[in-house]
């Protein structure tokens, strides 16, 4: 059997991945605290009530804080179970104190039932002004995002914004882009109806 076909696109990603985890990994986290504020203000303009958010992994924002905020403030939280490679993302319930499961690729998600989001935040490693973002590579996040037809609220340091991402056709660009210096609508809207 031969070996898939590696394109130029998938190449010049994989590239842009190294050198935006290189960006992101030396971006002071002094900064953090500034984007979590940016980005609980970004949510509390919406009534969304499930909102998806990320467990952390070594060096990515650490949302924990927010999520804490989101639930005393009376909204749900809902984090990703990594499915088999070619799935949507599935969102369990998340509570203080609720066990956490090891799940694929080094993720965690919460022993909780399954939560279906009317909000997303999406990590990155690198993102542009029309809203497209380069994340790890699995497309889990655009199979999400086309199946859930939400809004999606990317969330980033502002480091790592390039002139142009490279983008295929199944690539789904975010609606809004926040990093701890500004908030960028993008005029994309992924929702229903």
């Amino acid at each position: 059997m031969a070996a898939p076909q590696i394109s130029s696109l998938d190449l010049q990603k994989k590239e842009l991945r190294r050198q935006m985890t290189e960006r992101r990994d030396a971006t002071s986290r002094d900064t953090e605290a500034a984007l979590l504020l940016r980005l609980h203000n970004v949510i509390e303009a919406h009534s969304a009530s499930v909102i998806a958010a990320v467990w952390p992994l070594p060096g990515e924002i650490d949302l924990r804080p927010l999520c804490f905020q989101l639930v005393e403030a009376g909204r749900r939280i809902g984090l990703p179970e990594t499915t088999p490679k070619g799935n949507p993302l599935i969102f369990r319930e998340w509570k203080e104190g609720v066990p956490m499961c090891e799940g694929r690729f080094g993720t965690s998600y919460p022993d909780g039932p399954v939560v279906i989001p009317d909000l997303v935040l999406v990590p990155f490693l690198a993102f542009d002004r029309a809203g497209y973002r380069l994340g790890y590579g699995g497309g889990y996040y655009d199979r999400t995002l086309a199946q859930l037809k939400v809004p999606a609220i990317g969330y980033g340091f502002s480091t790592q914004e390039m002139e142009a991402l490279p983008a295929g056709p199944y690539d789904i660009p975010l609606s809004v882009i926040v990093t701890e210096k500004e908030t960028i609508e993008t005029g994309f809207h992924n929702s229903k109806g």
